[in-house]
């Protein structure tokens, strides 16, 4: 007897090869991909350096900029203080002007004159009096430019007026101080 299989048998079939343009192109697309992916980390970490070098630097300029401005704080302060110092030097040396001022113009001053003001500004003192004569103030005007100590000695006004019912008169000057 014969046996006869009607029913369908499956039967493997044969896988086809794969042809060689696309095992090829796969390759190619592969590595391609593979160098992209090694360029994006490289460039990836590239960039993170750059970043934290970036940082730093920024840091640094932070720390640079308190260190200049602490030394232009310094500078400042030392500016300041040496000018303070310059004008205590200058009065210390000056203090003793308006003394020897006074006491010059004093001790110049003949008998029958006063003075009834004196404005010192500067290098210019300006001294309004009185006297009996006219000659005894050209006596005190010539006393004032023969001093050592004053210079450019100007008579702006000499005129007669009573004081108290007594005639005298009166006189204005101003002189510069040679310091």
């Amino acid at each position: 007897m014969i046996k006869v299989n009607l029913l369908p048998v499956k039967r493997k079939r044969r896988a086809k090869p794969i042809p060689a343009f696309l095992l090829s192109t796969i390759a190619i697309t592969l590595g391609v991909s593979l160098i992209m992916a090694y360029l994006v980390f490289f460039f990836s970490s590239r960039l993170n350096q750059k970043k934290e070098q970036f940082t730093a630097n920024e840091k640094k300029i932070a720390e640079l900029k308190e260190k200049i401005k602490a030394v232009e704080d310094f500078e400042k302060r030392n500016k300041t203080f040496r000018e303070r110092s310059d004008i205590i030097e200058q009065l210390s040396r000056n203090k003793s002007v308006p003394v020897r001022i006074l006491d010059e113009v004093s001790s110049l001053l003949p008998t029958g004159t006063w003075i009834r003001a004196m404005t010192v500004s500067g290098d210019t003192v300006s001294i309004d009096g009185y006297g009996f004569t006219n000659t005894e103030i050209v006596s005190y005007v010539d006393n004032i430019k023969n001093s050592k100590m004053f210079t450019e000695v100007y008579l702006l006004e000499s005129k007669s007026a009573e004081v108290e019912k007594v005639p005298v008169y009166m006189f204005k000057m101003t002189f510069k101080v040679k310091v």
